[in-house]
């Protein structure tokens, strides 16, 4: 089973002969799955948006021929998307047919769920009240397995064979304009097999491949049919036809028999040279299997880390899922030439960073931890679990660790242009972040973020996201680093609380600092904070007791609500800018920082915002903010916040002086 699957629900079936293999006269129903995390009642707006993004997906209007279509209905926060998804081979009349039948089916089986997914033989319906448009998930997998008829006798041979046929099936559908193929193999000594693969139209073709060869990865080739659903794609195989057969997407492949017995006695001499053709059609047919493993395992390894299905997932890890990551301590101390103060490129939150080259000129950052740094066992141990799980080109990548000599190392990628505090806030250097730059990397940070709250195998909350824990690379792309304090999410957790207050003074939210409540919201209240920074470029903690603002949340609420908004544009920027981006970026980060942490956004949702004119951004409320004493030392990694006195307010009380 596909390791990057985090919810695999099995439903073992008899397959009736007859009733599958003839046309049914209705859509045939597979599966469906409510996400029961978050509910709506049934007279809200949410309520009232979803009905017409059902509508929408099931009017008369819909690409029935195309066999696909997306909508959106209302406005954040009670936005809405969707999409329904055909079989290729399923007609114009049949596909709509099957969507109206799903959005009936969703509604009754799924009763005020803000989100969830229907199956059937013919069509996938899905909706969420975040983003679903060209996103991969290759989470909450179904698979279905065919034990009706007995399973091949020669199962390595069966497998080896079926496995083959897949993933030349994968690379041609990814590489066809509908993402669509079925395929017909003729094998010898088995019965024929049918095979289809199928991904949404909307995603790129990387990542169709990616979920296709991660389906077929999970299928169970050990009966004579199976298949496997993705959200974004799915595969199939059965030993019947079970599509629509067109002379457009049915290729048909024939298979060679397995090795005959080795002979008693030796073959005549007339018979030599059809020993030898077969012989290598054997060989032919075995080399072309291993290397579309081989190639399939090297996409997957260059995509995604696989872990194991029994990897732990937080408290109490031990190193051993990332043993293979384990560094010798000389070879670091020889590639930092011993931690010479010349290589020294920065100074962490826990510890020094030090800029490294190993002999074989790969160019790595070290970061030692200090014993008085704070990080203990627990923290040291966390980082290294969570980072080598991620794999995103907007998060750093670690590669390698070590723990001797009383020791604790981490070896990241390096990035040459250091993190974005080094520019931003550097009066020669600020200059170099012009506005579409900074537009990016606000971009870039919130698809880092998106992975890790929603398309990571496991939810990720990080508890430090600030400009010193972003990091650019040789384009000045972001990525984020730092996981020494990030906490990982089971499926349907949403909140946690804590009396151990760590973060950074001024990105903290106020439900964290004053309850010690966490969530995603709280990664979000920082996100916020860290755009009005970067269209300011400059510290949150500048702006302490300026014209009676606190911070710079308090005074960008008060030039928002002043309509002088543009008065907090960065002077370097302000005559080389798009306004109207400027604008929606403060509007976007005062949406992030409110005080009631359902109010403000989802990174999907920020995302659409950013990519997406069309979406109408809500109203942003009064922020919520934190009487604190101003940091003795002006550090960007000042870790943990000190309070003279605790509270929430909102910004407009803190008028009076």
């Amino acid at each position: 089973m596909s390791s990057q699957a985090s919810f695999i629900l099995i439903f073992l079936f008899s397959f009736l002969t007859t009733s599958f293999r003839t046309t049914a006269e209705s859509p045939s129903f597979v599966h469906h799955l409510c996400r029961n995390t978050t509910r709506y009642s049934a007279n809200s707006i949410y309520s009232t948006n979803l009905k017409t993004l059902w509508s929408s997906l099931s009017s008369a209007n819909a690409s029935y021929s195309t066999g696909f279509q997306n909508a959106t209905a209302g406005q954040a926060p009670n936005l809405v998307t969707g999409l329904f998804l055909c079989r290729g081979d399923v007609s114009p009349e049949d596909c709509r047919d099957c969507v109206s039948l799903s959005v009936k089916d969703i509604a009754a089986k799924c009763t005020n769920q803000r989100e969830a997914i229907i199956y059937y033989d013919e069509c996938m319906l899905r909706y969420s009240d975040q983003s679903v448009f060209s996103n991969l998930t290759v989470a909450d997998g179904f698979l279905m397995y065919n034990d009706y008829e007995t399973a091949p006798k020669d199962v390595d041979l069966f497998k080896k064979l079926a496995l083959t046929t897949m993933t030349e099936a994968a690379f041609e559908a990814a590489n066809s304009s509908r993402y669509f193929l079925t395929r017909k193999a003729k094998a010898i000594d088995f019965k024929d097999l049918y095979f289809l693969v199928q991904c949404t139209p909307d995603l790129t073709r990387d990542d169709c491949l990616f979920c296709l060869l991660e389906s077929i990865n999970g299928l169970h080739f050990e009966n004579i049919g199976s298949r496997l659903l993705f959200p974004s794609c799915n595969s199939r195989y059965e030993n019947y036809k079970f599509y629509n057969e067109t002379e457009v997407n049915t290729t048909t492949t024939i298979l060679p028999s397995p090795p005959p017995l080795a002979a008693s006695t030796t073959p005549r001499p007339r018979k030599g040279g059809n020993s030898k053709v077969l012989a290598i059609a054997i060989l032919v047919a075995i080399i072309m299997a291993l290397l579309l493993s081989i190639a399939g395992y090297c996409f997957l390894a260059k995509r995604k880390k696989k872990t194991s299905d029994n990897a732990p997932t937080f408290y109490g890890d031990d190193l051993t899922t990332v043993d293979s990551l384990q560094l010798d301590y000389r070879t670091i101390q020889a590639a930092t030439n011993d931690y010479s103060e010349n290589n020294k490129i920065g100074q962490g939150g826990f510890g020094e960073v030090y800029k490294g080259t190993f002999l074989n000129g790969t160019e790595v950052a070290v970061k030692r931890l200090s014993k008085s740094s704070g990080q203990g066992e627990t923290e040291f141990k966390n980082e290294v679990v969570v980072v080598a799980k991620l794999q995103h080109r907007n998060l750093v990548k670690l590669m390698g660790f070590s723990l001797e000599r009383e020791e604790r190392i981490l070896v990241y990628e390096y990035v040459p242009n250091k993190s974005l505090d080094y520019f931003l806030f550097d009066s020669t250097k600020k200059g170099q972040l012009y506005w579409t730059r900074r537009y990016k990397i606000v971009e870039g940070i919130t698809r880092g973020m998106l992975y890790l709250h929603q398309d990571s195998r496991l939810t990720i909350i990080h508890r430090d996201l600030k400009t010193s824990n972003i990091l650019l690379d040789g384009d000045m792309n972001p990525k984020i680093a730092d996981f020494g304090m990030a906490r990982i999410f089971g499926m349907e957790q949403t909140q946690e609380n804590t009396n151990r207050i760590v973060g950074t003074h001024g990105y903290m939210s106020p439900e964290y600092v004053i309850h010690g409540q966490f969530s995603m919201k709280s990664d979000v209240y920082s996100f916020g904070v860290l755009v009005l920074e970067i269209i300011t470029g400059r510290k949150n903690s500048s702006f302490y007791e300026r014209d009676g603002a606190h911070n710079l949340v308090t005074y960008a609420w008060r030039l928002w609500n002043n309509k002088t908004e543009l008065d907090l544009v960065d002077p370097v920027i302000v005559d080389n800018c798009q306004m109207s981006e400027v604008v929606r970026c403060i509007h976007i980060g005062l949406l992030c920082v409110q005080e009631d942490p359902i109010e403000r956004p989802t990174f999907s949702t920020i995302l659409m915002m950013l990519t997406s004119n069309s979406v109408i951004l809500s109203v942003p409320q009064q922020p919520g903010f934190v009487i604190q004493t101003k940091p003795k030392k002006d550090l960007p990694d000042s870790n943990q916040s000190t309070m003279t006195k605790s509270g929430i307010r909102s910004v407009g009380d803190a008028s009076g002086h």
